[in-house]
């Protein structure tokens, strides 16, 4: 769920500015799944870009703040959004973990990354939500370890039904700086699209798995 159109218009703007969102409708990725997108999205380039950065860590400590008060700590999902849930931590002064996608098979043999007290709120940061199935992944080993899930706060979603259903299924509160619709409108009115991508675009959300 977007909770300001004006910030989900800006992030959409500056991720399309650094190519950390690529639309290349002539020119299909192809996702790890095996999906074919005209869409690439890859956050973490705006780590390098600090005003960008410092841009996307204020809003997203502002709504975590806004939405949960101060949780007692901040998870990163690993390893996409370990750079910027550190980002956040710090603009709210709160301790930071991350969740690896599963545990190490080696050491320790440790899935969550940090330290964590049982019953502590923590509120959960990702960079990019498609399915939702590795996020919420996340969130189930934090349970696992006692943990109160609050919510989880990322920076953009595809905004597929199947992740909707997901995160209800589980339910876990999600919130975004910005989604695909708002991306779309963005790169429409700025006219970093053509028409002609844009009907492709559409479709392609649709029904991504079948496109192309």
């Amino acid at each position: 769920m977007v909770l300001d159109k004006g910030i989900a218009k800006k992030t959409a703007e500056l991720l399309l500015q650094i190519n950390a969102i690529k639309l290349e409708p002539e020119n299909p990725f192809t996702w790890a799944s095996g999906w074919k997108s005209p869409i690439y999205c890859d956050n973490r380039v705006m780590l390098s870009y600090p005003e960008i950065r410092n841009f996307v860590r204020e809003e997203m400590a502002k709504q975590v703040e806004n939405l949960y008060g101060k949780p007692d700590v901040i998870a990163g999902v690993a390893t996409g959004a370990i750079g910027i849930g550190i980002l956040v931590a710090e603009a709210l002064g709160l301790p930071f973990i991350y969740v690896r996608p599963e545990p190490k098979s080696h050491g320790r043999q440790n899935q969550i990354e940090g330290y964590l007290e049982h019953g502590q709120n923590v509120v959960v940061i990702e960079d990019l939500i498609s399915t939702g199935k590795s996020s919420l992944n996340a969130v189930k080993a934090l349970k696992e370890q006692g943990a109160h899930v609050k919510g989880m706060v990322a920076i953009f979603t595809y905004g597929f039904p199947v992740a909707t259903d997901n995160f209800e299924k589980e339910d876990v509160e999600l919130h975004t700086l910005s989604d695909y619709d708002h991306l779309i409108e963005q790169a429409s009115e700025t006219h970093y699209i053509k028409e002609s991508q844009l009907k492709t675009l559409l479709q392609w959300r649709v029904d991504p798995q079948q496109w192309k």
